[in-house]
């Protein structure tokens, strides 16, 4: 038989017995291990582990010893095909940086993802859309259509059988129910300054500061705006001699490349929350 590698992902309080028990559970269904990580939070009190196992059972077989052992443990538990891509909608406005890095790095086979569809409230990106042959909807948002499309969005997810959903420099802020909805399963990208720039052209704000580090964060969508459970962030140091257009420049990149990372972490399925913090096996 053909070897089949799964994902094993779980989280539960802490207690004694629960990595002899998923040990115990994965060679019950004849598995080998070939990867562990976990980690005990001393903030929540929570476990968490994430197992990759190689197998000639399939994954009813997998599954089925680790059933027991979750409700013997309350635990959260979810097992994933390594081989089968994420499920991924895209949505995004006028930028196109964040979008290209996702699409490019997807075809070239080292994003593990699928995007069955791309959201836009504008127009401008649907030749990118076209030229990667991704489907692209627009969904116009305006103050009296707002709940409208946010409720067409949710009926997209279902219906494309979505387990993730990217804002690429999407330019509009989602509401707190859809935010509920989407909770854990949606993951954001936003430029990161010391001191904060909010507002039109940070860029150019942070040039007029003398700004030395601008970076990026991607992080889980939440009602707090750009203040969910953070997944990655990366910096670059600048000086006095970048304009603020090579500040733009070098910010796109970095933005790019944040949102790029924490999207494979997820696809990979390395994140797992932990309140208001992200626990990231990488």
């Amino acid at each position: 038989m053909t070897s089949q590698q799964f994902i094993v992902t779980l989280s539960c309080a802490d207690q004694p017995g629960i990595v002899h028990a998923v040990s115990g559970a994965l060679l019950k269904a004849g598995c080998n291990i070939t990867e562990s990580q976990q980690f005990e939070s001393p903030e929540s009190g929570l476990f968490f582990m994430r197992v990759a196992v190689s197998t000639e059972s399939g994954i009813d077989a997998v599954r089925a010893p680790l059933d027991e052992v979750s409700t013997r443990f309350a635990m959260t538990l979810a097992v994933h095909p390594e081989a089968q891509p994420l499920r991924t909608l895209i949505m995004c406005s006028t930028a196109g940086h964040a979008l290209n890095d996702l699409l490019f790095q997807q075809r070239a086979g080292s994003l593990p993802i699928e995007v069955p569809l791309i959201v836009s409230n504008h127009r401008d990106l649907e030749p990118m859309a076209r030229f990667y042959g991704v489907d692209f909807l627009h969904l116009p948002v305006i103050p009296g259509t707002k709940a409208d499309a946010e409720a067409r969005l949710l009926e997209l997810v279902r219906e494309h059988d979505i387990e993730l959903v990217v804002l690429a420099r999407y330019m509009q802020i989602l509401s707190d129910g859809l935010c509920r909805e989407l909770n854990g399963r949606a993951i954001n990208i936003h430029h990161s300054f010391l001191p904060s720039f909010k507002g039109a052209r940070p860029y150019h704000q942070a040039h007029a500061r003398g700004v030395k580090m601008i970076g990026a964060t991607a992080h889980y969508v939440t009602a707090d705006l750009d203040e969910g459970p953070i997944i990655e962030q990366q910096v670059i140091r600048v000086d006095h001699a970048k304009t603020p257009e090579q500040f733009v420049a070098m910010g796109r990149d970095v933005e790019g490349r944040t949102l790029a990372q924490a999207v494979q972490w997820a696809a990979q399925r390395r994140v797992l929350l932990d309140g208001r913090r992200t626990v990231v096996f990488n």
